[in-house]
């Protein structure tokens, strides 16, 4: 019996390093789509509404086959299906790359384009052969591909958990969950850049596109272990004539079968809780690196080294902890329960802290600060044109920011007023700028340099704070991972588990994320403050945000989210300790049910030996 178990704990170790593998490489890919959010705005020149639909078609493909593989893959070689999907996986990504080899590379990243004020001539737009060289239709491509890698992603999670909780025991299942969850979340690459004219700060920069070659490639090699992995586990004898027997009893029908499922009160509102938290989840998740970018002035590729490097650590330590923990104090239902809303209630009150860590607005002249310094009090796109620019002919579509010595961003270097240039590159500098005010400077002083200015030194003191409460609440939520999902895998019969993973799955991928990244995306594009235009004409991504605003939709929303889902954990306590209850008193009935049998049973048996020995008697009489 104990070769038996150790048996079962050394194959339940091998396919936990492979689906973790599988997992990591998954979470690769969808880490670094959603890193490269504010690069796709760019290179498609598309809005943040639109940007939230292509994020929102991995969950789509989730959604065409979730039910199929859930019901039907626990009945098939779950490892093998799993390989499978880790193949789809792969293509998918690559084809989301496409993209960079199909278009010519942008000559609007050239400096060449930059037009300093050029008096008398009347502004001029490259309209010629603007749907080759904009590209603006290939984001299908990626749009494709992220619904690709949804489909091959379905059936790694339902089906690997549901394999490693069949096959192992029971104490040890959250630590094998746990440890899988944290993995799920060690991602981060990093990627050699070519040289480049320009520089991430830049806001023509266009990020690279190798990651998605490098992340297709890692998740290909993931598919190779589940192909030689057996189709179950080896178990004990005891164990096997249970599942043979308990196989034998159970019924396949599905809608009997959904009917039982759906009829659990307490997984119906666990269902509820884990919806309305995943949109918060994955709404803050996809605009985090943006909302980083926005409001402190980092440039895209800081932000998600930030979000890669520390914040996300800290969310994997927290899911491993919980799995950790949760095995140390042997945990029951209703102390999962306990301890997942505990870390949520105390993440929740440190998040509110966010909204006081706040940066004022970036110094744009025209939009945000008149071309004197002060402060508008209607912020929009009113008053780009001013004396200093009023005989340069510059067009209000171009977004070329350049930073003034005054420490003032001009929407262009025509708008700046400059009239001469000098360097090449990143190294360009404007001189002449008549709209770079400073007092008592020669005309020749007056210059500005490529991309937006700075953020003021209080913005940049308050950052860190930022961040740092950032990696504790995302420890303190993520500690309530694991007993959460084991709360999930508790709360149901074991043969109804796949099919309520399954559903779980679907109804957080329809409901979560599928409309977070959508609804999120087009509340932030309200506080938009200037857009872009397509090089054919029409709105294009926005450029400037009102960040006080931005602030205050991003996390009212996030945090509304959470404050809703409390109210239901409140609710859900209730009728979780009526579940306990039940279930206890049913045990109890069904205990003294099987004593009732055993004593008829040794009734029966001590009168078919007393009728033995009366026969034994007469016989020798």
């Amino acid at each position: 019996r104990k070769e038996g178990e150790r048996s079962v704990a050394v194959h339940c170790s091998m396919f936990l390093a492979a689906l973790s593998f599988a997992y990591f490489a998954k979470a690769l890919s969808g880490s670094y789509m959603k890193s490269t959010i504010t690069q796709l705005e760019r290179r498609f020149d598309i809005s943040s509404y639109l940007i939230g639909i292509i994020d929102g078609s991995f969950e789509i493909g989730n959604l065409l086959v979730i039910a199929f593989v859930s019901y039907f893959g626990a009945k098939l070689h779950r490892p093998k299906i799993i390989a499978f999907g880790c193949v789809l996986m792969s293509f998918g990504t690559f084809l989301i790359a496409m993209p960079h080899f199909l278009i010519v590379r942008a000559s609007v990243n050239s400096s060449n384009l930059l037009s300093p004020c050029l008096p008398g001539i009347a502004p001029y737009y490259y309209f010629s052969d603007c749907d080759r060289d904009s590209g603006v239709s290939m984001w299908i491509y990626v749009f494709l591909g992220n619904l690709l890698r949804g489909i091959g992603e379905t059936p790694v999670q339902p089906l690997g958990i549901s394999y490693i909780d069949d096959f192992a025991r029971p104490e040890n299942a959250a630590f094998y969950i746990g440890t899988y969850t944290t993995l799920l979340l060690v991602f981060y690459i990093y990627t050699h850049l070519k040289n480049s004219d320009y520089y991430p700060r830049d806001a023509r920069w266009v990020g690279a596109w190798f990651g998605y070659i490098i992340s297709g490639v890692v998740t290909l090699m993931s598919a190779v272990p589940f192909w030689f992995l057996p189709k179950s586990l080896p178990l004990p004898r005891l164990m096997r004539l249970i599942l043979r027997s308990d196989l034998k009893s159970r019924k396949y029908d599905f809608v009997p079968t959904l009917k039982s499922l759906l009829g659990n009160p307490v997984y119906i509102l666990y269902l509820c809780v884990t919806i309305i938290q995943f949109n918060s989840l994955i709404g803050m998740v996809t605009y985090k690196p943006k909302y980083i970018e926005q409001h402190y002035g980092l440039s895209a590729s800081k932000a998600n080294f930030l979000m890669g490097n520390i914040n996300i650590p800290a969310v994997a330590l927290g899911m491993f902890s919980g799995g950790v923990i949760m095995k140390k104090c042997k945990l029951d239902i209703m102390g999962a329960a306990k301890f997942a809303f505990g870390t949520s209630l105390l993440g929740y009150f440190l998040s509110l802290f966010f909204f006081a860590m706040g940066c004022e607005n970036a110094r744009v002249a025209g939009i945000t600060v008149s071309y004197t310094g002060y402060f508008l009090s209607q912020l929009y796109e009113r008053s780009l044109y001013a004396d200093c620019n009023s005989g340069c002919s510059c067009s209000r579509r171009e977004w070329d920011p350049v930073c003034g010595r005054n420490g003032i961003t001009y929407v262009s270097p025509c708008l700046a007023g400059c009239t001469a240039t000098s360097g090449a590159g990143k190294n360009t500098v404007f001189e002449r700028c008549r709209c770079v005010a400073l007092p008592d400077a020669l005309p020749l002083n007056l210059t500005a340099a490529l991309g937006q200015c700075p953020r003021g030194d209080s913005c940049e003191q308050v950052f860190p704070y930022f961040l740092a409460l950032s990696v504790l609440s995302s420890f303190i939520i993520s500690l309530g991972g694991t007993p959460g999902f084991m709360l999930l895998v508790r709360c149901i019969k074991p043969e109804l588990k796949s099919l309520a993973l399954g559903i779980h799955t679907l109804a957080t991928r329809t409901l979560a994320g599928i409309p977070a990244p959508i609804y999120f995306g087009a509340i932030i594009d309200s506080t938009c403050l200037k857009w872009g235009y397509k090089p054919c004409g029409g709105r294009g991504a926005c450029r400037l945000y009102n960040t006080s605003a931005y602030r205050i939709v991003y996390l009212g929303l996030t945090l509304g989210l959470r404050t809703m889902s409390f109210f239901l954990c409140i609710l859900g306590f209730a009728i979780l300790k009526r579940h306990i209850r039940m279930e206890k008193k049913s045990s109890l009935a069904e205990g003294s049910a099987e004593q009732e049998s055993l004593k008829k049973e040794e009734s029966s048996e001590q009168f078919i030996l007393a009728l033995k020995c009366n026969a034994d008697r007469e016989t020798r009489l």
